[in-house]
């Protein structure tokens, strides 16, 4: 049995060797198809991966509400220049919402400056973030070197500071920050300690990553920047009065998100009517809607792809179908000589297995490898699964015994006789 089946093997790879670049050729289908299959669906991967990563950061427990300048606003924010335009989130608003969510662990408060920091010949620009000590919990950052904000710093508005990862490596490329000050617009502050980098999966605020931010106490923030500024846009200026620019949420469990955010919905649309200046971001339903667009997408690109190994598997079959007419003469020879219909069937079957492995193989390769020229050229994160991988090539090796059994079975099934006039 087995000496049978070495030699239907060796007979099947010297038909492929005789015709190498008809062969060759073949296998590109599978090649392509295997390799477009494991390169989509792995640049899918990645991007589902960030963008989940993007809300988890953002907190599963947590609902955001932000001060957003509506559009009525900033068509008459040009009226005056003296008549600031006041917007958004107010320190009433916070103090009602930890009023009427007793579940809630923790009500943050933020406010937001872009400045200028200085530390003598080093600059960067960054954001001022005035909050209070349980910020650090609720946006799951962890401190690298020193220490976070105290009660303490925001009770005698202290003019203490913590730096994030990228701003201390800005202004610090070689010396220790801890004890250093640091100018933020008008200002100076002691930096008290340094955050841990997130990379990609750093928060935002005012659209500047976390990990580009200065940290300050929310009292500190107050007292020496005041809840007005002055913004300078296409050479014209006008002022704006915002309390609070972000007010997070941190609850207990992610279902108590849901009715907590249609009860903070209910209550922000009591307070500010339809002005329209607060936007309410629920992570979680994000985080959902970014589960089920990857399962699409996934659906989508593995069908696209297999369109290619489909389209593979046609070029084998027709490659086949062409090789049973060439070898008709052969067929006919092997039958008189005594050989089975199982036989020639085993010898087309094996040549087919042979194109789709190869295909596959290199396939699997190329599959491999394109992702990582993506990741490292485009910079966008992809992620390859073995899953994946063991799929496309299993598919493929279906694919090859689905196209060749209709040409082994045409050639078994030829009359002897026929066969051996054929010219």
């Amino acid at each position: 049995m087995i000496r049978e089946s070495v030699q239907t093997l060796n007979l099947g790879l010297k038909s492929l060797l005789l015709h190498k670049l008809r062969s060759a050729l073949t296998t590109l289908g599978i090649l392509f198809g295997v390799s477009s299959v494991i390169a989509m669906l792995a640049v899918g991967e990645g991007a589902s991966f960030e963008a989940q990563e993007t809300f988890k950061a953002m907190g599963s427990s947590n609902i955001l509400l932000r001060s957003q300048k509506p559009a009525a606003t900033e068509a008459s924010s040009s009226e005056s220049v003296w008549q600031a335009t006041i917007y958004g989130l107010t320190y009433d608003d916070a103090n009602r919402i930890e009023a009427t969510l007793p579940q809630a662990l923790d009500v943050v408060q933020v406010r937001e400056a872009v400045v200028d920091l200085r530390h003598g010949a080093n600059w960067s620009s960054g954001v001022l973030v005035g909050t209070s000590p349980t910020y650090l919990g609720v946006v799951n950052m962890a401190v690298d070197e020193g220490r976070w904000l105290t009660k303490v710093d925001d009770d005698i508005g202290a003019n203490v500071a913590v730096l994030g990862g990228n701003t201390a490596r800005k202004l610090f490329p070689l010396e220790v920050p801890l004890g250093q000050t640091v100018q933020a617009g008008t200002e100076r502050f002691v930096v008290v300690g340094v955050l841990e980098i997130l990379g990609r999966t750093s928060g935002k605020a005012a659209g500047v990553s976390l990990d580009d931010c200065l940290f300050i106490p929310l009292s500190t923030s107050r007292k020496r920047y005041g809840d007005e500024r002055n913004i300078t846009s296409g050479g014209s200026m006008s002022r704006e009065r915002v309390e609070l620019h972000e007010v997070k949420v941190r609850l207990s469990s992610p279902e108590e998100v849901v009715p907590a955010a249609r009860v903070l919905r209910t209550m922000m649309d009591d307070i500010h009517g339809d002005a329209g200046d607060i936007d309410i971001t629920v992570p979680l339903e994000l985080l959902r809607q970014a589960e089920a667009s990857a399962q699409i997408f996934n659906i989508v690109l593995g069908s696209i792809a297999a369109i290619s190994l489909l389209v593979g598997g046609i070029g084998i079959m027709n490659v086949m179908l062409a090789t049973v007419t060439e070898r008709t003469r052969e067929i006919g020879i092997r039958r008189a000589l005594g050989a089975k219909k199982s036989h020639i069937v085993n010898q087309f079957l094996v040549e087919t297995l042979v194109l789709s492995a190869c295909g596959g193989i290199l396939g699997v390769g190329l599959g491999l490898l394109i992702p990582i020229l993506v990741q490292e050229f485009s910079g966008q994160m992809t992620i390859t699964r073995m899953p994946h991988v063991l799929m496309a090539f299993s598919i493929s090796a279906l694919v090859g015994i689905a196209a060749g059994i209709y040409p082994a079975w045409r050639a078994a099934n030829m009359d002897p006789v026929e066969a051996l006039r054929h010219e």
